[in-house]
């Protein structure tokens, strides 16, 4: 609060004092807007997983098409990401949001209305919904750009909790679908999303201090730092295998347990919300030992799990390794996303659909190779056992970068 003096003059507040606190340092209503559109958006990015045991019903799919079908969304939002990224600092995040919604609303619609008779209609559709998953590189420097670096963690976590989106479609899609059809879940969607869009311009606001907009040129310039790709080759792991997961799950679930759709569904989302519900802890661990030494944890524990659900002969089993896999990964989402901004603020638009664009490739990949995996060698663990290996590659290469990025990078916040 300001202070009065005697002679009339009053003291300006204190911005240090304001700054220590997370609420006061910052836009809440923007922090909201970014979280419910991030939920909605990732919500509709991974609706064709819950939906693949129907739709592979209907359509006749085999393991290989099912799982290039629920890694077709992934990919595209990876691609998208940099595209938003590049309109973020171009026109704004607000405006760029509210673009990519209406495209992903209108694509749904059209969806349920014209209806998905084909293998090749399910990965035009992964497309349309590539523009949900690409709200991650909108969402993101939408609220972080209110935040000090030592708030950064924090923010960009709770506005990256919109991971729990994909609960949401793991809880209800299969269960609307075996009540009015998988097609009709399409239409269903958009009303959830209309209401958030209608929230999300009333309350968003761009923040006053956005860098200005570049040259085309300029936004790859990241490129040019070995930084930034190893940020990316870590995201890949870790939302990679998050997203890759949430996509894949109902299928391993109903295939290798023979589950129904609505149980495989309650699965699902146990594990999803794990993942979920830490990312932003993993931002705030992050903040209070370094990014570094959070990152170090996650990989390790990571490949045990993954590892283990290789070997799990139970459900029971199974599914807790899953969840601990989730954990480690959902904590290495907002860990990955302290980390970048204490070495790019400058470039935070582009970073983010840069590092946003790996963690999608990385989901494609373990999705698209479950399915390939099933399919030729009849079981889902070597796609398993391969990504735990990629988690103890990004493990050796945190050692190989720590010491340089400790002695290099001038931040205040913990590396």
């Amino acid at each position: 609060m300001a202070t009065a003096f005697l002679d009339g003059t009053v003291k300006a507040p204190d911005r240090t004092t304001q700054a220590s606190s997370f609420w006061r340092s910052g836009h809440t209503p923007t922090l909201v807007a970014a979280f419910l559109y991030f939920d909605l958006a990732f919500m509709v990015w991974v609706l064709l997983g819950p939906l693949a045991p129907e739709i592979a019903k209907t359509l006749h799919l085999t393991a290989a098409q099912k799982g290039l079908m629920v890694a077709t969304p992934t990919l595209a939002g990876a691609f998208l990401r940099v595209v938003n990224g590049l309109l973020v600092d171009r026109i704004g995040p607000k405006r760029s949001g509210a673009i990519s919604q209406m495209i992903v609303i209108g694509g749904l619609l059209a969806a349920w209305a014209m209806g998905v008779t084909s293998f090749g209609g399910t990965l035009a559709l992964g497309v349309i919904l590539g523009f949900a998953g690409a709200s991650f590189a909108i969402a993101l420097p939408l609220a972080s750009r209110w935040y000090p670096a030592e708030h950064q963690g924090k923010a960009m976590g709770l506005a990256g909790m919109g991971n729990s989106g994909t609960v949401l479609a793991a809880l209800f899609a299969p269960g609307l679908a075996k009540l009015f059809g998988w097609n009709a879940v399409l239409g269903l969607a958009c009303i959830p999303l209309g209401i958030v869009f209608l929230l999300y311009l009333a309350l968003a606001k761009d923040a006053p201090d956005a860098p200005a907009p570049k040259t085309l040129v300029a936004y790859l310039h990241p490129l040019k730092s070995a930084d930034a790709w190893w940020l990316m080759g870590f995201y890949a792991v870790t939302f990679g295998g998050f997203v890759g997961l949430a996509a894949s799950l109902p299928i391993y679930f109903t295939d290798q347990f023979e589950l129904t759709t609505v149980v495989a569904g309650y699965c699902t989302a146990a594990c999803v919300f794990a993942g979920s519900l830490v990312r932003p802890l993993g931002g705030a661990l992050a903040d209070r030992i370094g990014g570094v030494k959070a990152l170090t944890g996650v990989f390790l524990l990571a490949a045990t799990a993954l590892a283990g659900v290789s070997v799990a002969p139970t459900l029971p089993i199974a599914l807790a390794c899953f969840v601990v896999a989730m954990l480690a990964l959902g904590t290495g989402n907002g860990s990955v996303f302290q980390l970048v901004p204490q070495r790019f603020q400058a470039e935070i638009g582009v970073m983010t659909g840069l590092v946003g664009m790996a963690g999608g490739i990385g989901g494609f990949y373990l999705a698209s190779s479950l399915g390939l995996a099933k399919q030729m060698a009849g079981s889902f663990a070597p796609g398993f056992l391969i990504f735990a290996g990629l988690s103890l590659a990004a493990l050796i290469g945190l050692g190989l970068v720590k010491s340089r990025w400790r002695a290099t990078w001038r931040t205040a916040a913990r590396i």
